[in-house]
């Protein structure tokens, strides 16, 4: 089955299969909070090499918490975030959930830095919850 989203304007889409999804998780990390205006990002890893895109994406880097170069991708038209990547983790591309044209059948496997989740967006209690980033995703 293959999924499909795109940015909020509908100049940036993409769509990879389901069954390359590797993981979902919810990222609480202040970089996410800051990224989405929220208390968090529910991101989806897909293989970069499964997922197919049309439109172009603007991108910002920055070092995250923990050292790592993260990159985001943006429309530069309506300004939607719609994945992100890690330096040196070429392979993973991490989808933006609400970006997805259906998202009903998204799974959480576990939030990552709960260490900075804010009382009014608590760590899921039903997932396994890492107080930084995992060793291994």
């Amino acid at each position: 089955m293959s999924e499909k989203g795109g940015c909020l304007c509908g100049q940036f889409s993409y769509t990879f299969p389901r069954e390359a999804v590797v993981s979902s998780h919810h990222c609480h990390c202040t970089d996410c909070q800051k990224m989405t205006g929220s208390g968090k990002a529910t991101i989806i890893m897909v293989p970069t090499e499964t997922l197919a895109s049309t439109g172009e994406l603007k991108t910002f880097t920055v070092t995250g918490t923990d050292g790592g170069r993260v990159t985001r991708g943006f429309c530069p038209t309506c300004g939607s975030q719609v994945l992100s990547y890690l330096e040196g983790m070429d392979a993973l591309k991490f989808i933006k959930a609400g970006t997805l044209e259906n998202s009903d059948w998204v799974t959480i496997a576990s939030s990552f830095w709960s260490s900075t989740a804010r009382a009014w967006d608590p760590v899921r209690a039903d997932a396994q919850a890492f107080e930084k980033n995992p060793s291994s995703v």
